[in-house]
């Protein structure tokens, strides 16, 4: 972080800083003083048992990889990234990690809840995908097809001049968002594109150190942190925070810095939560590890304050909504700030009662397979069992298209 961000702007960008105001929410629900929520911890065991069942199912052997987007490039066995980076002579190791930063980087930030109603049909595959899914999908084939590079000769990039010049109907249209197929968020997600290549444009200090400006240019600096080839994932986080805080629109900040996902709660304050960018940090350790630097401490990251997660504590009545009448929620309302806040909490709690139930250490399943494996996938499978006709989170929450 620069020496021009003050200690209390500081104090929130951070996966510690995230932790531990969800341990606060934590507490406060624990005894009944939380605004909103009720806390059932006698029915966190069944949802351990739960998570352990879905882990096993998806993953006999319990060979869980880290939760990160590159899960959402394999279908049907297929890993589609993996057959387009093959066939492209890459000059180093250094120049293919730039790429999957640049395409990491833009396939998170597109993420965000898709709605239940749209879906992307591939024309390269056939395949038919829907929600994270469909949208990895969609931002593959963008990205292959060169709609983020300003230069014809190298389309696998992601660079200043490409982001900015995107605008909502080329991603409608790369998306297939029409009447019938609407996309949720689309004039939001484009504008946080567009405002990542400004972002780009005007940080050579983070973004282009060994190329021109491009979102894969944090790759040389997170590479120059760690000097024996071992960085620390919260750096990771740290990083990321700095260097993306400016794209993120209508967002509470402090001494006039950005604070990114982070949101005022009446009795909590300034609530950080960071979950695109911490759903990114987790993204970006694979191919920091192809590209020999060491990653540790993946623990330091929390749990993804996202409505699968958080639908999952839901559903399982782990967490009860006070007020059941209301039917809809804006990201910034209290009751959802404080839901988030909680799934963090409750994350870091039910992480080692489903290590016991599968006979594994934590070291051995770190947070990232849990998700993975996990709490993110039985938050969907619960929702599609209680909600069958549109598999969606039980609380119905307007998105900008950069949250949820």
């Amino acid at each position: 972080m620069t020496s021009k961000i003050s200690e209390q702007a500081r104090a929130l960008l951070s996966a510690a800083a995230v932790r531990s105001r969800a341990n606060e929410a934590f507490a406060l629900t624990e005894s009944g003083k939380l605004e909103g929520w009720t806390l059932n911890l006698n029915a966190l065991p069944a949802c351990a048992d739960f998570v352990a069942e879905v882990v096993r199912k998806r993953y006999p052997t319990l060979d869980v990889p880290f939760h990160a987007r590159w899960r959402h490039f394999v279908f049907g066995g297929r890993d589609l990234w993996a057959e387009i980076e093959a066939e492209r002579p890459w000059r180093d190791a250094d120049a293919k990690a730039r790429a999957r930063f640049d395409l990491a980087i833009t396939s998170v930030l597109l993420d965000a809840g898709a709605g239940a109603a749209w879906r992307f049909a591939d024309p390269s595959s056939d395949l038919i995908a829907v929600r994270s899914e469909g949208l990895a999908l969609a931002s593959l084939r963008l990205f292959e097809w060169g709609a983020f590079s300003a230069d014809p000769g190298d389309p696998l990039r992601a660079d200043a001049e490409g982001l900015a010049r995107l605008d909502g109907a080329a991603l409608a249209d790369a998306f297939q968002a029409r009447s019938g197929n609407a996309l949720e968020g689309l004039e939001g997600r484009a504008q946080l594109l567009n405002r990542l290549g400004q972002t780009v444009d005007a940080r050579p200090d983070l973004f282009s150190l060994q190329d021109g400006p491009r979102p894969g240019g944090l790759y040389d600096v997170l590479k120059a942190r760690a000097p024996d080839r071992v960085l620390p994932a919260p750096i990771i986080l740290d990083v990321l925070l700095e260097a993306l805080g400016p794209i993120w629109e209508n967002r509470p900040s402090l001494d006039g810095v950005p604070l990114g996902d982070c949101w005022r709660h009446p009795q909590l304050g300034l609530v950080p939560l960071h979950k695109l960018s911490q759903w990114l940090a987790y993204s970006l350790i694979e191919p920091l590890e192809a590209a020999g630097v060491r990653v540790v401490d993946i623990d330091g990251l929390t749990g993804l304050a996202e409505y699968r997660n958080g639908g999952l504590f839901v559903d399982m009545s782990v967490l009860t909504l006070r007020d059941a009448t209301v039917r809809a929620y804006n990201v910034s309302d209290p009751e959802i700030v404080a839901w988030r806040s909680l799934t963090v909490a409750l994350l870091d709690r039910i992480a080692p009662l489903v290590r016991e139930r599968l006979g594994v250490t934590a070291e051995q399943f770190p947070l990232a397979r849990v998700l993975e494996g996990g709490t993110w996938a039985a938050g969907r499978e619960i929702a599609k069992r209680k909600r069958p006709e549109t598999g969606g989170p039980p609380l119905t929450i307007h998105s900008d298209g950069t949250v949820f």
